[in-house]
Order: structure tokens, then sequence, then C-alpha cells
């Protein structure tokens, strides 16, 4: 099927038990807001320096169009194409209660910023580290009309409930990243 501008378009659907979950994220062009990074454009590759085994630095990021209401950001990255060789979605990173500014660093949140655990085992940024060959990776930042009432830690299944009811927009960022070139 052709992608509607403006449809929310399926990133990958996970099994949860006997249960199948559809996940989804806005292409890129759905609304005013966007996001994307100083450090590699739209479906371009990733630089080393972001990977999990070469720095682990955490891309920097640019919101624009954030609409009217806004109260907080929310971002989830995950490689969808993790799926064939580990069975599941990987979770490299996922914040909420991000004030909603215009950059974002990639050495610091801001106050009130709170991070959630990843497929790593642990709270914080794990960059790309795919296991066998080039992955696609999909950044989703979401505008809030509220802050979320998550603890540090929170899994991707609880962040992706607490969202429920206060996207006011979405958007996203996707890059590249290979293994032989860490």
């Amino acid at each position: 099927p052709r992608e509607r501008p403006g449809a929310a378009q399926p990133l990958a659907t996970r099994r949860a038990g006997s249960r199948r979950k559809t996940y989804f994220c806005a292409p890129r062009n759905a609304a005013v807001f966007e996001v994307s990074s100083p450090s590699f454009a739209h479906g371009e590759p990733i630089p080393l320096r972001h990977g999990y085994k070469n720095g682990n630095v955490r891309p920097a990021l640019r919101f624009s169009g954030i609409p009217e209401g806004c109260r907080s950001l929310a971002i989830i990255l995950d490689d969808p194409d993790a799926l064939e060789a580990t069975g599941k979605i990987w979770v490299h990173w996922t914040v909420w209660n991000v004030a909603p500014l215009e950059e974002l660093p990639g050495s610091t949140l801001p106050p009130g910023s709170v991070e959630g655990v990843t497929d790593f085992g642990y709270s914080g940024y794990g960059g790309p580290v795919p296991p066998d060959k080039r992955h696609k990776y999909v950044l989703c930042a979401y505008a809030l009309d509220a802050p979320l009432h998550l603890p540090p830690g929170a899994s991707r299944p609880e962040l992706d409930e607490a969202l429920g009811g206060h996207v006011l927009a979405e958007a996203r960022l996707e890059g590249t990243y290979e293994p032989d070139k860490e």
C-alpha cells in the first residue's frame, strides 16, 4: 500500500505473549512538528560516535513546529530491523517530560527529563549496534499536552500506555547504522 501524507504508518508489530501490538509513528511530513539532528539527515547514516561501541554519544536534536499547548516532549529510539535478528524491536532510548525546547543537546537533558529502561537493561541512551547487517533506526518525538506520571526506569510498554490521550503531534527521524562500520 502507498503512504498517505498525514496518515500514521506502522513502525512495527511486537508480540506480547499471545497478543500482537502495532506501534505507529507519524510519517515525517504528517504535521508541522518536525525533529531533526545536526549529526545526520533523515534517512542517512548515523555517525559512528553515536554507536554503542564507538562512544555511545546521544545525537543532538532539533524540534520545529512545536504545537501550541505542548507542555512536554517524549522521545523513543527503536531498531525495528532487530526483529529479524533478536525476535523483538530493540529499544535504544526512551525519555519523557523533556521541556519543549527547540534544541536538545547531545550532552545533557533539561531538568525534569526522565529516562526509561532500554533493551540493554539500563536507563539512558544506548546507541546503534546492529548484530547482523545495516539497520534502520527510528526516532519518534511526541509533543504532549501534559507531563507524564511515570517513574524513572519505566519500560517502553509503560511509556506507550502513558502516551495515550496526550499526544498533540508526532515527528519522525530515521537513520541507518552498519556493524562493519564500527
